[in-house]
């Protein structure tokens, strides 16, 4: 595929016309770099489960809802079930089944803007150890602020999953030079904030698709995209809370 885009930006070169822009690549869901946690850590973490498997994280944010990213919902609602107060994406806590998953309507699967999406649970999600909801971030945040992202996902690039769930520590990064570093693939958009080291190796891309970014206690973003997986150059970008909170409010009442 790296061989095919080569080729293509050079056909376009040689014709005179500018390079095609690359589609935005969606992450898989890696930790890099990070340790080892528990559910009592980040009691908002939920797995999202289709057709009985782990393929996405999730933050609960009310006793009905989860929050995730568009492209982690699949199908219809009753092909998802919701894995709460569980350290491991495949055993323990409690399943939820889906009552009803809702995409933005402006979602984009190429260009990943609005990449924002809600399930509701067909009954209410019971708090206790290793369960609770999360406060929605409400304002621009700066650059340099350290979060947290967390999940389940492969520890390297190409590597393993992990069962296990995983966090690391991220600085946001601002927008102006996330905009610079994907440039190639359109740059980001309003609805993007990133998070991430210029040397790679913790964290290019962070998390579980669909899961939390958090910073002072607040959900931050929502993983949605990245290139490879904690590569220099490349933060991770995520689905921005701030901007897009008035659309989760209005779908879930939070």
């Amino acid at each position: 595929m790296r061989v095919l885009v080569c080729l293509a930006l050079l056909v376009a070169c040689v014709a005179g016309n500018p390079a095609p822009q690359l589609d935005k690549p969606r992450l898989d869901g890696r930790i890099v770099g990070g340790s080892t946690t528990t559910i009592q850590n980040f009691p908002y973490q939920v797995s999202l489960q289709y057709g009985g498997s782990h393929i996405c994280g999730g933050s609960i944010i009310s006793a009905n809802y989860v929050l995730t990213a568009a492209h982690c919902i699949i199908g219809s609602a009753s092909q998802h079930r919701i894995r709460v107060g569980s350290t491991f994406s495949n055993s323990g806590g409690t399943i939820y089944n889906a009552a009803q998953v809702i995409r933005h309507a402006s979602y984009n699967s190429r260009t990943l803007d609005y990449d924002i999406g809600l399930i509701r649970t067909s009954s209410g999600i019971a708090g206790g150890s290793g369960v609770a909801s999360i406060a929605l971030q409400s304002a621009n945040i700066a650059a340099g602020t350290s979060a947290v992202v967390s999940g389940w996902g492969t520890t390297s690039e190409g590597g393993s999953a992990s069962t296990t769930l995983r966090q690391v520590a991220v600085p946001i990064v601002a927008d102006a030079a996330c905009n610079s570093a994907y440039a190639s693939y359109g740059g980001i958009t309003a609805r993007m904030i990133c998070a991430g080291f210029t040397a790679g190796g913790r964290d290019a891309c962070q998390g579980d698709s669909g899961g939390p970014l958090v910073a002072g206690g607040r959900l931050v973003g929502v993983v949605s995209w990245g290139v490879g997986c904690a590569r220099p150059n490349f933060p991770g970008v995520y689905a921005k809370v701030s901007n897009l909170r008035s659309w989760i409010q209005s779908n879930s009442g939070v």
